[in-house]
This record gives C-alpha cells, sequence and structure tokens, in this order.
C-alpha cells in the first residue's frame, strides 16, 4: 500500500496530481500556450499598443496620439491602392491555386506505374523558400540573362522580347504563374489526401446508378472534399492577403506603384517613412480583416446542404 492508497480526512483515497486527468493536460498544452503566447499574442498586444502612439522609428520618445494613426488610414493613398491590388491579386491566385491543384490531384490520385515520379515532381517546388523561387523567376524573367524570351522566339511563339515585369498586367502576371508553380504542388497534396480518404463504395454505387464522370465529380467528390478545400481557400486566401515576398522580389511594387500590396505600403510605412505607430495601426486593421474573412469562408464553405 502507498500513501496515495490511504484514505484522506474525508474518508476517500487520496489522489495524486499525475492521476489528475485536467493537471496532466494543461502540462502537456503549456510548452506550446508558452509559444503562442511569446509569439503571437505578446507581439499582437504590442503591435496595438504601437497603434495608439506616436512611435518614431528613429529618435524620440512614442507619445500617445489615438486615433490619429487610425484616422489616417483612409487618406494613405498608397495602402488604398493596395487593398484594390491584393484583392484583385488573391481572387485570381486563389482561382488559378485551386484549379490547377485539383487538377493535378486528379491525375496522381489512381495508383499506376510512375504516378510517383509525377507526385514528387509535382510536390519538389514546395520545398523552395518563396524568396528563393522569386529569385530564379527574377532571373528567367530578366530581359539580358533570362531564358524564356529566347525560347520563345525560337518556338516563334513571340517576335520581340516581352518586358515581363514592366508593365502592370505583365507584372501581375509574372508573379501568378511564380506563385502557381510554387504552391500548386503543396495543395494538390492537401487535395490529394482528401480525394483518397473518399471511400470507393461510393463511388461504385454512383457508377452503378448510371452517373458520369462529370456528375460523379460535381455530386460526389466536390461535397465529400469541402474540408480539404475548406482548408485550402482559408489558406490561399490568407497568403493573398498577406503577399509581400514576391511582389517586393519581383517587382519592388512597380512599375509605378501597380503591384504595392497592403503589407508592402505597411513595410513602407514603417521602414521609409519611419512611423511605426501608422505601421501598426495599418497592421491591426488588416488582422481584424483577415480574421473576419476566414471566419467567413469557415462558415460559408462548412454550411452543410439543406
Amino acid at each position: 500500500m502507498t500513501l496515495s492508497d490511504l484514505p484522506s480526512s474525508t474518508g476517500r483515497p487520496a489522489r495524486r496530481w499525475r492521476d489528475r486527468p485536467g493537471i496532466i493536460g494543461w502540462l502537456y498544452a503549456a510548452p506550446t500556450a508558452a509559444v503562442v503566447v511569446l509569439l503571437f499574442v505578446l507581439p499582437v498586444a504590442l503591435a496595438v499598443w504601437m497603434s495608439l502612439n506616436k512611435w518614431p522609428l528613429i529618435g524620440g520618445p512614442h507619445t500617445l496620439n489615438f486615433p490619429d494613426n487610425y484616422a489616417h488610414i483612409p487618406s494613405d493613398e498608397l495602402f488604398l491602392q493596395g487593398i484594390g491590388f491584393t484583392v484583385t491579386y488573391t481572387v485570381l491566385i486563389v482561382f488559378l491555386l485551386v484549379i490547377v491543384a485539383m487538377v493535378l490531384a486528379l491525375i496522381v490520385e489512381q495508383p499506376r506505374r510512375g504516378v510517383g515520379i509525377l507526385r514528387t515532381a509535382y510536390f519538389v517546388p514546395a520545398v523552395v523558400g518563396l524568396t528563393s523561387s522569386a529569385l530564379l523567376f527574377y532571373g528567367l524573367y530578366s530581359a539580358s540573362i533570362g531564358p524564356i524570351n529566347p525560347l520563345l522566339q525560337a518556338l516563334g511563339i513571340i517576335k520581340e522580347p516581352v518586358d515581363w515585369l514592366g508593365t502592370p498586367t505583365n507584372a501581375l502576371i509574372s508573379t501568378l504563374i511564380l506563385m502557381t508553380w510554387r504552391f500548386a504542388g503543396f495543395y494538390m497534396l492537401i487535395l490529394l489526401t482528401g480525394l483518397q480518404a473518399i471511400p470507393r463504395d461510393i463511388y461504385e454505387a454512383a457508377r452503378i446508378d448510371g452517373g458520369g464522370p462529370f456528375q460523379i465529380f460535381r455530386y460526389v467528390t466536390l461535397p465529400l472534399l469541402r474540408p480539404s478545400l475548406a482548408l485550402c481557400f482559408v489558406m490561399i486566401v490568407t497568403g493573398g492577403l498577406l503577399a509581400f515576398e514576391q511582389f517586393y522580389v519581383l517587382t519592388s511594387g512597380g512599375p509605378d506603384n501597380s503591384t504595392v500590396t497592403m503589407v508592402m505600403a505597411m513595410f513602407r510605412q514603417a521602414f521609409s517613412l519611419f512611423d511605426l505607430g501608422r505601421a501598426s495601426a495599418i497592421a491591426v486593421v488588416m488582422l481584424i480583416a483577415l480574421v473576419a474573412v476566414n471566419a467567413l469562408q469557415l462558415s460559408v464553405l462548412r454550411r452543410q446542404d439543406p
């Protein structure tokens, strides 16, 4: 008999702390909670506090000036321009990535000879860092050393070299190509996991009932793939609204600020105009908008058909 087996003053056996599931659960969660507090909660709290103050990046003490930083946002033309461009880019990249990732997932879904090589080849770009990918494509698009223009001219597709990053439309298209190459394989893997989780019996029953490939995809695959699609949509929209590296490396916001995103506008406010207070106000507004957009997405995508 151990001490824990002895009856307590109430007549019940004393329980050790490790016999309490709640305490064990908190102990397991403590390291993750500490990381979340340290790397998310505290920075967000600091950003909120900075947004309430005049906070110069270089020199001078910070002073409370609420709500001046937030009142300045509607008059920030670069940020307002960035909102329009960011929304346009997000809509286009969501459409491209979901379509391409779905096609790739359907191609490699069925086990057959060589499918493992295809899955690996499609996924390889996902392991390359985004900044490294942008630098790679910057070289490919270069008018002086890039191989794309000479190759297209040799194939007779174009007659004159194309300035891939010199016009607003070309810069946007070039960035969309980069992001599709970089992330399509990653989202293909998510959708492939969802496809393989669908029971084969459901497909067999649909075929017996006379369903064709399109009908089976529309009424069987897509509804059962909704959780995977919801995850893809949330991640792509979040990445689109927070776009920074790809445009910063490829276009630096040009030409003529036509590819400035919201994050780039915030970055310039902080590190070009040296005003951390206004930059933090933009960050807080973006965080609230991002949470609202993701909550709306999840509520729509998880809604069951009546």
